[in-house]
C-alpha cells in the first residue's frame, strides 16, 4: 500500500524540511509539525514554492501528530524528550514513528561531533520509552546530509540504515525508495540505534575534514534486490 501521508515534527528544521520536500516531490501529502503554528504555516508555505503541486500543510505539533499514522520526528536530541511526553497522548493508535534523533553535541570549533551518553542506550529506544504501548517505533535517516536534502535538483545517494520494529520497516523502505537512488537497509533490532546513531558525527567530523558538506554510508556486498 502507498504512503498517502506523513507528518514532520520538526518540520521547520533543516533535515525535516528537507525530506518533507523530497517526500513531496514523490507525491506524499506532507503535515509540518512545529511548536509554533505560525513557523509550520511559513514552512509549508516554502515547501509549495519549492515542489509544484505539492499538498502540505502546516500544524502545531499536537494537532500534526493527531493528523497521520506515520511521524517523522526530526528535532535536536536536547528537546527530544520533552517533545515526546508532550505528544504522547496525541499519537493514533497503532502509528508509526520514524525517529531521527542524534545524540550529540558540538565539540570544540563548533561542529556536532561528540557523542552523548543516553540512559537508554540510544536516542531511538529514548524515545520508544517515551510512547504510548501501541506504537511501533524506527530509528532511520541519520545519515542524509540536510544540505543535500535540500538542494531538491541534486540526486541523492547512499543507505539508509534502518533500526525498529519488523511491522514498520515495510513503510520506512517505502518513503527511502520514494527519495530515487536511495537504498533502504535493514540494520536489525532498535538497540542496533546505539550503533547507527553515532555515524552521523563520523560523518559531521568527516565533512569537516574533506570540506565537504554530504559525506553517507554504503553497505557494499549485498544482492541486488535487496
Amino acid at each position: 500500500m502507498p504512503i498517502e501521508r506523513v507528518a514532520v515534527v520538526g518540520g521547520t528544521g533543516d533535515e525535516g524540511f528537507g525530506l518533507a520536500c523530497r517526500w513531496a516531490k514523490a507525491g506524499i501529502e506532507i503535515v509540518v509539525g512545529s511548536r509554533d503554528k505560525g513557523r509550520a504555516d511559513e514552512a509549508a508555505q516554502n515547501l509549495k514554492a519549492l515542489v509544484a503541486g505539492a499538498r502540505v500543510q502546516g500544524l502545531e505539533n499536537s494537532d500534526a501528530v493527531a493528523a497521520s499514522d506515520i511521524v517523522c520526528v526530526t528535532v535536536p536530541f536536547a528537546g527530544q524528550a520533552a517533545i515526546y511526553k508532550s505528544l504522547a497522548e496525541h499519537f493514533r493508535d497503532g502509528a508509526l514513528v520514524i525517529d531521527c534523533t542524534v545524540p550529540v553535541a558540538a565539540a570544540v570549533g563548533g561542529k556536532a561531533t561528540q557523542v552523548l551518553g543516553v540512559w537508554d542506550g540510544s536516542a531511538a529506544e529514548q524515545a520508544k520509552a517515551l510512547l504510548p504501548k501501541g506504537i511501533r517505533l524506527c530509528a532511520a535517516f541519520h545519515s542524509l546530509a540536510a544540505a543535500a536534502l535540500n538542494e531538491l535538483d541534486t540526486s541523492l545517494e547512499g543507505d539508509v540504515l534502518v533500526c525498529g520494529a519488523k511491522d514498520g520497516k515495510e513503510r520506512v523502505r517505502l518513503l527511502v525508495e520514494a527519495i530515487p537512488n536511495l537504498r533502504f537497509v535493514d540494520a536489525g533490532p532498535l538497540s542496533n540505534a546505539r550503533l547507527v546513531e553515532p555515524l552521523t558525527a563520523l560523518l559531521v567530523g568527516i565533512n569537516h575534514r574533506y570540506g565537504i558538506d554530504r559525506a553517507g554510508i554504503e553497505i557494499t556486498g549485498l544482492p541486488p534486490d535487496a
